[in-house]
Protein backbone atom coordinates (compact mmCIF):
# COMPACT_ATOMS: atom_id res chain seq x y z
CA UNK A 1 0.00 0.00 0.00
CA UNK A 2 1.37 3.33 -1.19
CA UNK A 3 0.68 6.96 0.70
CA UNK A 4 0.81 9.69 -1.06
CA UNK A 5 0.41 13.32 0.51
CA UNK A 6 -1.98 15.61 -1.66
CA UNK A 7 -3.20 19.39 -1.37
CA UNK A 8 -7.13 20.38 -0.78
CA UNK A 9 -8.47 23.92 -2.13
CA UNK A 10 -10.99 24.78 0.31
CA UNK A 11 -14.16 24.95 -1.60
CA UNK A 12 -15.94 22.91 -4.35
CA UNK A 13 -13.96 23.77 -7.37
CA UNK A 14 -10.85 26.28 -7.43
CA UNK A 15 -11.14 26.79 -11.07
CA UNK A 16 -7.47 25.09 -11.30
CA UNK A 17 -5.88 21.67 -11.07
CA UNK A 18 -4.29 20.89 -7.66
CA UNK A 19 -3.49 17.31 -8.69
CA UNK A 20 0.26 16.34 -7.39
CA UNK A 21 1.45 12.70 -7.04
CA UNK A 22 2.64 13.24 -3.71
CA UNK A 23 4.11 9.59 -3.23
CA UNK A 24 7.56 10.41 -2.97
CA UNK A 25 7.06 13.31 -0.70
CA UNK A 26 4.75 10.92 1.46
CA UNK A 27 7.79 8.16 1.67
CA UNK A 28 10.16 10.87 2.33
CA UNK A 29 7.93 12.68 5.64
CA UNK A 30 9.89 12.00 8.25
CA UNK A 31 13.22 13.15 6.62
CA UNK A 32 11.70 16.16 4.96
CA UNK A 33 10.13 16.83 8.49
CA UNK A 34 13.46 16.73 10.60
CA UNK A 35 14.65 18.97 7.63
CA UNK A 36 12.12 21.36 7.96
CA UNK A 37 12.56 21.84 11.39
CA UNK A 38 16.42 22.07 11.02
CA UNK A 39 15.57 24.73 8.63
CA UNK A 40 13.33 26.73 10.67
CA UNK A 41 9.97 26.40 9.25
CA UNK A 42 6.45 24.17 10.01
CA UNK A 43 7.48 20.46 8.56
CA UNK A 44 4.68 19.86 5.58
CA UNK A 45 2.96 17.32 8.05
CA UNK A 46 1.60 20.20 9.99
CA UNK A 47 -0.84 21.55 7.60
CA UNK A 48 -2.36 18.07 7.77
CA UNK A 49 -6.43 18.15 8.22
CA UNK A 50 -8.66 15.60 6.89
CA UNK A 51 -12.44 15.95 6.33
CA UNK A 52 -15.32 13.56 6.94
CA UNK A 53 -15.31 12.42 3.21
CA UNK A 54 -10.84 12.46 3.43
CA UNK A 55 -11.73 10.92 6.64
CA UNK A 56 -14.25 7.92 4.81
CA UNK A 57 -12.02 7.19 1.84
CA UNK A 58 -8.79 6.77 4.68
CA UNK A 59 -11.37 4.09 6.34
CA UNK A 60 -12.50 2.16 3.36
CA UNK A 61 -9.02 1.70 1.79
CA UNK A 62 -8.06 0.19 5.78
CA UNK A 63 -6.27 3.02 6.92
CA UNK A 64 -8.14 3.51 10.49
CA UNK A 65 -11.34 2.93 12.40
CA UNK A 66 -15.19 3.97 11.72
CA UNK A 67 -15.34 5.60 15.44
CA UNK A 68 -12.76 8.09 14.47
CA UNK A 69 -15.57 9.61 11.99
CA UNK A 70 -17.85 10.34 15.23
CA UNK A 71 -14.72 11.91 16.76
CA UNK A 72 -13.46 13.98 14.00
CA UNK A 73 -12.66 18.02 14.43
CA UNK A 74 -13.58 20.58 12.11
CA UNK A 75 -11.31 20.64 9.01
CA UNK A 76 -8.01 22.63 9.23
CA UNK A 77 -7.17 25.33 6.36
CA UNK A 78 -4.59 27.29 5.95
CA UNK A 79 -3.17 30.18 3.96
CA UNK A 80 -0.74 28.93 1.00
CA UNK A 81 1.85 31.92 2.14
CA UNK A 82 2.54 29.51 5.26
CA UNK A 83 3.06 26.30 3.21
CA UNK A 84 4.99 28.39 0.25
CA UNK A 85 7.46 29.18 3.09
CA UNK A 86 7.98 25.80 4.09
CA UNK A 87 8.13 24.13 0.48
CA UNK A 88 10.30 27.20 -0.42
CA UNK A 89 12.82 26.15 1.86
CA UNK A 90 12.72 22.54 1.80
CA UNK A 91 13.50 23.04 -2.23
CA UNK A 92 16.39 25.53 -1.63
CA UNK A 93 17.94 23.06 0.74
CA UNK A 94 17.65 19.74 -1.40
CA UNK A 95 18.77 22.03 -4.83
CA UNK A 96 21.63 22.82 -2.25
CA UNK A 97 21.93 19.37 -2.27
CA UNK A 98 19.64 16.94 -3.55
CA UNK A 99 21.67 13.72 -2.26
CA UNK A 100 19.93 14.41 1.12
CA UNK A 101 17.46 11.72 -0.11
CA UNK A 102 19.31 9.49 -1.80
CA UNK A 103 18.25 8.38 -5.43
CA UNK A 104 14.71 10.05 -5.16
CA UNK A 105 16.04 13.46 -4.24
CA UNK A 106 15.30 14.59 -7.63
CA UNK A 107 11.40 12.76 -7.70
CA UNK A 108 10.44 14.99 -4.13
CA UNK A 109 12.40 18.14 -5.65
CA UNK A 110 9.62 17.93 -8.67
CA UNK A 111 6.84 17.17 -6.70
CA UNK A 112 7.74 20.43 -4.24
CA UNK A 113 7.95 22.41 -7.15
CA UNK A 114 4.15 21.19 -8.11
CA UNK A 115 3.10 22.19 -4.50
CA UNK A 116 4.87 25.38 -4.88
CA UNK A 117 2.18 26.10 -8.21
CA UNK A 118 -0.57 24.98 -6.41
CA UNK A 119 -0.15 26.81 -3.37
CA UNK A 120 0.84 29.97 -5.36
CA UNK A 121 -2.13 29.74 -7.72
CA UNK A 122 -4.15 29.68 -4.03
CA UNK A 123 -2.70 32.21 -2.84
CA UNK A 124 -3.56 34.27 -6.27
CA UNK A 125 -7.16 33.02 -6.15
CA UNK A 126 -7.21 33.94 -1.68
CA UNK A 127 -8.26 30.20 -1.16
CA UNK A 128 -6.95 27.98 1.94
CA UNK A 129 -5.54 24.92 1.75
CA UNK A 130 -4.68 21.44 3.51
CA UNK A 131 -2.78 18.44 3.01
CA UNK A 132 -4.44 14.92 3.11
CA UNK A 133 -3.38 11.42 2.62
CA UNK A 134 -4.28 8.64 0.43
CA UNK A 135 -2.90 4.97 0.49
CA UNK A 136 -3.61 2.81 -2.48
Amino acid sequence: MAASMYIVVEGEDPGFDTFVNGRSLARHEDALEKLALSLGVRPLIEFFSADENSMALLIEEGAGDQELLRKLPPPQWYPPADGLKTVQALLQALRDDPQQLGTEGKQVISELKEYAEVLEKARDREMRWHLAVSWR
